[in-house]
């Protein structure tokens, strides 16, 4: 159901001073919205516009391209006159597949950042990833037979995920797997590259004003226009806190035009005895990776937010911190394992326990 909240811009201290002239009336007003039928996720939609019919246009749009693009994206099920990552993978060492611009343009991203980083994250990890996920699935069905892939599996299937056999013919708009063993997962990039490029088309529409939450994926756009606040609050979570919880946010960063991305150990997991095990798998152990419960990610850019939140999460802190240093426009929060936060000092300037707040 839709939610309305009518915001009025209040000046006390100029109403005592001229109390002669009348108050302007806030000519915005802040809608909500939700849907659940893309990227396995509910994706929440926050504007404010002059009706609801403004905003129920952009709404519709971005409800539009979402969809569009989580079929592109899907690598488990087939679509009707779409090419998509499981067609690719399907089509693996027998011949290149045609596809659209969205998908080019997401593989040749991966393919750079995974150039500009450690290359810990890797779209082309796929056959290692299907693996734990089918263990994962098993585990949260039937608890009582859960447990670890085999690690001979894991490491046969570690042969498979070379990067440069993904074949990207931009000119054609192909894209080849040269291995026939090889599978595309594109789950650690995918939302948020969706996400930005549904902000940019919705910018480009007229939206000035608004939020675009899917998942763990949060892209602001402008600032609210409330007539009070220059910035978002949004919230970090805390990834030792209760569903129940009251307050969830481990912390509140302001944000305006920017990303916040979210990875940790609680978001996907299953257990074997008392030990969870989430997904987030470190290519070197081929186990999940141990070094904090959660990393969180604020850049401009939501599919550069999306994929550092990964590699930064399965890299050591020193690593990870020296990586993000080394980046322009990049802050970061490490959240570890014994509950010590550590963030960069420009992260710290937009943080609420540091004095931070949306004015």
């Amino acid at each position: 159901m839709k939610r309305k909240v009518t915001v009025f811009t209040v000046f006390a201290l100029l109403l005592l001073l001229t109390a002669c002239k009348a108050v302007p009336k806030n000519e915005y007003t802040k809608y909500t919205d939700s849907f659940f039928d893309t990227f396995n996720t509910v994706t929440v939609v926050v504007g404010y516009a002059k009706s609801e019919d403004e905003f129920n246009t952009y709404f519709e749009q971005i409800h539009e391209d979402f969809q569009v693009l989580h079929k592109l994206y899907d690598k488990y099920n087939n679509y009707a006159g779409i090419n998509n990552i499981k067609t690719i993978n399907d089509h693996a060492g027998v011949k290149p597949v045609k596809v659209d611009k969205p998908i080019i343009d997401l593989i040749v991203f991966s393919k750079e950042w995974h150039g500009k980083t450690r290359g810990l994250t890797n779209i082309a990890f796929g056959s290692v990833l299907e693996i734990w996920h089918d263990y994962r699935i098993e585990g949260i069905d039937n608890p009582q037979n859960a447990e670890l892939p085999p690690m001979e599996i894991l490491q046969n299937a570690t042969t498979h995920t070379d990067m440069d056999k993904v074949i990207v013919d931009i000119e054609n708009s192909t894209v080849y797997l040269a291995d026939s063993h090889m599978r595309l997962d594109v789950g650690a990039i995918a939302k948020g590259y969706a996400t930005e490029i549904v902000a940019k088309e919705i910018s480009q529409a007229g939206m000035t004003s608004g939020i675009i939450s899917s998942g763990g994926n949060v892209r602001a756009i402008g600032k609210p226009l409330d007539g009070m606040r220059q910035r978002w609050g949004i919230g970090v979570q805390d990834p030792n806190s209760s569903i129940l919880s009251d307050d969830q946010n481990l912390d509140v960063v302001f944000i305006t035009d920017a990303s916040v991305v979210n990875s940790g150990d609680y978001q996907r997991y299953y257990k074997v005895g008392n030990q969870l095990f989430h997904h987030l798998i470190d290519p070197e152990t081929l186990m999940p990776a141990t070094h904090y419960r959660a990393v969180t990610v604020v850049t401009e850019n939501s599919g550069v937010a999306d994929f550092l939140s990964t590699e930064l999460f399965l890299l050591p802190y020193e690593e990870s911190h020296r990586l993000v240093e080394g980046l322009d426009g990049v802050e970061a929060i490490w959240v570890m394992p014994n509950g010590k936060v550590e963030s960069t000092d420009g992260m710290k300037k937009i943080m609420r326990s540091y004095g931070a707040s949306d004015r």
